[in-house]
């Protein structure tokens, strides 16, 4: 039978690996952005683009 403290330290381990997990995948979700915020700033299609500022 395993030891406390074994038990223990595989748990903490598996839940740093899983928080590293996590976090590159809620990165991944919204990795690129999508055509209207890509677009977002050349104004109305046919209309003149909006001045810099």
């Amino acid at each position: 039978m395993a030891s406390n403290t074994k038990a223990t330290t595989v748990k903490r381990k598996n839940k740093h690996e899983k928080a590293g997990r996590r976090r590159k995948n809620k990165l991944a979700r919204k990795s690129t952005q999508s055509t209207a915020e890509l677009f977002a700033g050349l104004g109305e299609p046919g209309q003149a683009a909006p001045r810099a500022r």
